[in-house]
């Protein structure tokens, strides 16, 4: 099978797709939040820039954050697990609805945010592919309010089915392709907006631009990694050098020093002569 090299889940293809093609993001988010096309008035995203300076950084985020009817709606991929996915989810949620507060705004006015989570690995100990939280009293289950929402979408809990009437799940088989077949398979189902998503992913993966800014986010985790190699080396080090002084106050051959640490001799000799 031929592996994909990008897929839907890869994030600088993923924001460079539905910022170049809003019907398709609005349509995406309709469908995972269960709202007819056409009663979807306002549709508006709030951060289509992608700087390439900041692609590298650790806190980069290439979500998309919209403004849907009036509410607030954050879409996010998350490929690895980090074992802290739902405190994360929060932590956004709570940094996007704070900041919707308006100087002199009341709070009966903030706007309903919804977190929207595409997921390439299992959450929740359950079948569904599908969760969705609200905030709801322990006991009598009523809810508390409806302006706190996420949605999360586990992508290896989907079936390998494939129904040509449920654009959902098309959606979300999209996001789960990672070969050009599975990509096939979808478009010779005839559906004109898979079609054109799965067009969209063509042209976007075959472009200069795409390609230079998949360099630059290639090379900055490089560098990202690198640097944390070179620091945990230099933590290593550190330890090294710590247990040899403690070693020398005690008066232990060097030999001894080198086997303990894998320092070598000129390294222990020199920190016998500075202490």
């Amino acid at each position: 099978m031929s592996k994909l090299k990008n897929t839907f889940k890869t994030d600088i293809l993923f924001k460079s797709l539905f910022v170049q093609h809003p019907d398709l993001l609005r349509r995406l988010v309709g469908h995972l939040l269960k709202i007819p096309l056409g009663r979807i008035k306002q549709f508006e995203i709030r951060n289509p820039e992608m700087p390439p300076e900041v692609l590298g950084s650790k806190f980069c985020r290439l979500d998309i954050h919209m403004t849907v009817d009036g509410q607030q709606v954050n879409l996010e991929v998350q490929v690895e697990d980090e074992k802290d996915f739902p405190e994360r989810a929060m932590y956004h949620w709570a940094k996007m609805y704070s900041n919707s507060l308006p100087v002199s705004g009341k709070y009966r006015d903030l706007p309903r945010t919804i977190v929207i989570s595409i997921l390439n690995f299992p959450l929740f100990d359950c079948a569904e592919f599908h969760s969705e939280h609200q905030v709801l009293e322990v006991t009598r289950h009523t809810l508390l309010t409806d302006k706190m929402v996420f949605h999360f979408f586990e992508l290896p809990k989907l079936s390998d089915e494939i129904n040509k009437n449920d654009l959902m799940l098309l959606w979300l088989a999209l996001f789960k392709a990672d070969t050009e077949e599975e990509l096939q398979r979808i478009e010779a189902l005839g559906v004109p907006e898979m079609n054109q998503a799965i067009s969209a992913y063509h042209n976007i993966t075959a472009s200069s631009e795409f390609r230079e800014l998949e360099r630059l986010r290639a090379k900055a985790r490089h560098d990202e990694a690198q640097a944390l190699f070179n620091a945990e080396q230099r933590g290593e080090a550190n330890k090294a050098f710590s247990i040899a002084r403690n070693m020398l106050r005690r008066n232990r051959p060097i030999d001894e020093i080198m086997e303990d640490t894998d320092l070598t001799r000129e390294e222990v000799e020199r920190l016998r002569d500075t202490n």
